[in-house]
């Protein structure tokens, strides 16, 4: 067994049939771990997409936007039967150890590269221990050894006025921000609200921000963002939402359908919050908080979140 950084890694290796990720981040939440990739190529990446969940029972789901790469797995070890073309590549342990996450990847000839010397290489990487090197005909198998990171949503609505603001245009450039004061901003996700609103200021839409932060350093992402709203919105109703964790709480979930589907109230906001254990929080209002619950609740589902009821 070798033992790598990145940087040694590619100085090691600079073969030129080795393509390195971009990235990698894994997020722990209990006994569940959401590995993140970002894979050098976009719509080539969708092989390891199918493969994974196919070869490996610790891969619940997989899912790819662009190109990259969302696995929610859980922790533990399991023997994987690798088989060209049918099962060639997957998971074979997934642990938590202190402030680390290890994830043990194997795969036949491409996959084993991409699995040893191709994730390796990638930022977010503390360090790699290639077991076998792949290529070819052969097995590659490697551990991967990132930070452990906890996933933070949060939920923004009303800074707008009907004259002039956009939140979800806010809500980006304040992620863009915080990327750049050391958070990992992952995602920026749209979700269309009840159309015929009377308080609205035009298509009615909240916004849920992603972020993958290292569990001390969630208070400070907080009073950022909170910070930055009270200096850039132009509304007095603004409201913010705040979940951390990785899986969305049914009840959650199902207050942000019915949020698309009639007006809902202050207090309905603020039960729902308080059952699934999300934080509201006033800047200058609390008729934010509805939108900004709702949000949350679809952050992880586009498809639902974009998608308009009318009566």
């Amino acid at each position: 067994m070798q033992i790598l950084t990145p940087e040694e890694l590619r100085e090691k290796f600079k073969d030129p049939w080795i393509a390195p990720y971009k990235k990698i981040i894994t997020m722990v939440d209990n006994d569940l771990v959401e590995i993140v990739e970002y894979h050098p190529c976009i719509s080539g990446s969708h092989w390891m997409i199918y493969q994974y969940p196919r070869t490996s029972k610790l891969v619940i789901k997989a899912k790819r936007d662009g190109n990259r790469h969302i696995y929610l797995t859980k922790t533990g070890k399991t023997r994987i039967s690798l088989k060209a073309s049918l099962n060639a590549a997957g998971i074979e342990e997934v642990t938590v150890i202190g402030d680390e996450v290890k994830v043990v990847h194997a795969g036949l000839a491409g996959a084993g590269v991409g699995a040893a010397m191709c994730r390796g290489m990638a930022d977010g990487v503390k360090r790699v221990e290639l077991y076998d090197l792949g290529g070819g005909s052969k097995i590659g198998r490697a551990a991967v050894i990132t930070p452990k990171l906890e996933k933070v949503i949060i939920g923004i609505d009303d800074t707008d006025t009907k004259d002039e603001g956009a939140t979800w245009t806010l809500a980006h450039n304040i992620g863009v921000e915080l990327s750049k004061e050391g958070f990992e901003y992952l995602d920026h996700l749209i979700v269309q609200l009840y159309p015929q609103n009377p308080y609205k200021t035009q298509n009615c839409v909240s916004v849920a921000l992603t972020f993958a932060v290292k569990p001390k350093t969630k208070k400070e992402l907080i009073e950022k963002i909170i910070r930055k709203l009270e200096e850039k919105t132009l509304s007095d109703k603004t409201s913010i939402a705040v979940f951390n964790g990785i899986l969305i709480p049914r009840e959650l979930r199902k207050y942000s359908i019915m949020a698309k589907k009639k007006l809902v109230t202050i207090d309905e906001a603020e039960k729902v919050a308080r059952k699934v254990g999300v934080q509201l929080i006033e800047i200058t209002g609390a008729q934010g908080q509805i939108g900004a619950l709702a949000a949350i609740g679809l952050s992880d589902d586009v498809e639902e979140a974009v998608k308009v009821y009318q009566k």
